[in-house]
């Protein structure tokens, strides 16, 4: 049995609802240079990086500055999320959990650092991060292991022994492969089911007591709350 040493917690369609600006966002920059945005690109928008999602405009597109539409979709967000993001339900209690029961947990986000920091300065301000990772801050992000991996470091214990809470296929595929037990609380993508991840329809159905147990039970098998 092994006991949780720190919840690392995405950001994005987890805790606050910016997914949603984010397809917003990139439905306007798309428009402006020529596409359409369906729900076929949903796979390379949501849950993925600024740079991802610019190149897959670009390959549609044909347009040449993968940098310029990367530049335009970072502002267009940012626009967005200054005006307010809502927290996703049950986030703030869980939060709030985590504190009172002296929890170290993390905030580990595909957004580039200035709009971590937007939303940490407003939905999630005077939440008691231990600190926050952004796609800034790991020389690859999701869905590679590096922002997990380097959450862990930080902490100082193994990817084995904590929680990652994750909305999309990206992000949970960084945090299995960085070790996590994975809580998947799809937002706009389905998340396919695999061996050592957990799903709940909400934050709302979820508690420390929770979390605790699915570490000491070692989570092997996939499977609802």
């Amino acid at each position: 049995m092994s006991a949780l040493a720190a919840v690392l917690l995405d950001m994005d369609g987890t805790l606050v609802d910016t997914e949603t600006l984010w397809w917003a966002a990139t439905e306007e920059v798309a428009a402006r240079i020529g596409h359409r945005l369906t729900a076929a690109d949903a796979p390379e928008v949501v849950g993925r990086a600024v740079e991802d999602t610019a190149a897959h405009l670009v390959r549609l597109t044909g347009t040449a500055d993968a940098d310029g539409v990367a530049t335009a979709l970072t502002a267009a967000f940012q626009e967005r999320v200054d005006r307010g993001a809502p927290l996703r339900p049950g986030a703030g209690r869980l939060l709030a959990e985590l504190a009172a029961e002296g929890v170290p947990f993390a905030l580990v986000s595909a957004s580039p650092r200035s709009v971590v920091d937007s939303v940490i300065g407003g939905a999630l301000a005077d939440v008691p991060f231990a600190f926050t990772l952004s796609a800034d801050d790991t020389v690859r992000t999701k869905p590679h292991p590096d922002p997990y991996r380097e959450a862990a470091r930080r902490f100082g214990v193994r990817g084995a022994a904590c929680v990652a809470v994750e909305d999309s296929p990206d992000g949970a595929a960084s945090a299995d492969a960085a070790g996590c037990t994975v809580l998947v609380v799809p937002s706009l993508l389905p998340v396919p089911a695999r061996p050592g991840r957990i799903f709940a329809d909400s934050l709302e159905e979820v508690s420390l007591a929770d979390l605790r147990r699915w570490i000491a039970d070692g989570a092997t098998a996939s499977g609802p709350v």
